[in-house]
């Protein structure tokens, strides 16, 4: 398994948009209160005409973005994941989505990235929340580099988006700065044929490395790295079931409504398989650093490993 190289999701996202920003005065970033948490003071100091700080009011700050959009500009609104997706869903829904403006909301330390903060800081419904609004595009990057990509993508794209990253430093899945990425279409990180395992965001290397696991003992494993979650790769999902028969979801979010809703949509729909969906269940979550979380509810290599063996027995 790869280092952590030191750079969390967050800090890629910020230091590719100010070289963006540098060279693009219609590229905004705009904050709540949350300049330090985003990592945007480089931002702030650099280019203080393209940045907006709003203080505690993250409603404001997305009615503000969607204001700023329809003069032309493309909007980067940035906060916690907790916050932004649940302060202000009101205002995604109508001033974002319902009015079609260019806003980009970015939701950092989600999941359980503020653990021992507890149920208030955890942000474990977003993704169920945002993949329900037409034509918003929900992302979950994975590591620096592909985080670096998406905020290419991102700045290049019109219309909604939501994207959701971690707090901490994590470990490298793509090991080259040409990170393929394309909105909407998953990337095939290792072949197999007797179970697909779809994971997405920081729970994409821990799913690679049970793969890895699980080759040792003689079972093949395809993993794939569902970094857009709306829209969803329906071509890579149904092609998995239909050539390795078993599917496992792995997502740092609630069971219900996330990454493995997505693909049981699809599935029970249109090719059903035997499938485990991985996450965190209806019950309280125990306070706690992140790591220690995923551990508590088998979301690391280990644990999804065994829930691979599991589904291949039954």
């Amino acid at each position: 398994m790869s280092a952590p190289n030191g750079i969390p999701c967050r800090k890629a996202f910020t230091e590719t948009l100010l070289a963006l920003a540098l060279t693009d005065r219609s590229l905004i970033a705009l904050t709540s209160d949350a300049r330090g948490s985003v990592t945007l003071d480089e931002f702030a100091k650099r280019l203080p005409d393209q940045f907006v700080e709003v203080g505690i009011a993250e409603q404001n700050a997305v009615g503000i973005a969607a204001g700023l959009s329809t003069t032309g500009r493309n909007v980067f609104v940035c906060g916690p994941a907790c916050f932004l997706s649940a302060r202000s869903l009101e205002q995604i829904k109508i001033d974002v989505v319902y009015s079609k403006t260019n806003v980009k909301i970015i939701g950092v330390s989600g999941g359980l990235s503020y653990g021992a903060l507890g149920f208030s800081h955890h942000s474990l419904h977003d993704v169920a929340v945002m993949r329900t609004f037409t034509d918003m595009t929900v992302i979950l990057p994975c590591d620096e580099r592909q985080s670096r990509a998406m905020t290419l993508a991102l700045a290049a794209m019109e219309g909604p988006a939501y994207v959701r990253m971690g707090r901490n430093a994590v470990p490298d899945v793509y090991e080259v700065d040409d990170v393929p990425f394309v909105i909407g279409q998953a990337n095939l990180l290792q072949a197999g044929t007797d179970a697909t395992i779809i994971a997405a965001g920081e729970m994409v290397r821990p799913a690679l490395d049970a793969a890895k696991r699980l080759a040792s003992e003689e079972i093949s494993v395809r993993v794939l790295d569902m970094h857009t979650i709306n829209p969803l790769d329906r071509k890579a999902v149904l092609e998995a079931a239909k050539e390795t028969g078993h599917i496992v979801t792995v997502e740092e979010h609630s069971i219900h409504g996330g990454l493995g809703g997505a693909i049981a949509e699809l599935l029970c729909q249109e090719y059903p398989v035997p499938m485990r969906i991985l996450g965190v269940p209806d019950m309280p979550v125990p306070a706690g650093n992140s790591k220690d979380v995923f551990h508590y509810f088998g979301l690391d290599a280990g644990g999804i490993s065994a829930a691979v063996r599991s589904l291949l027995r039954s």
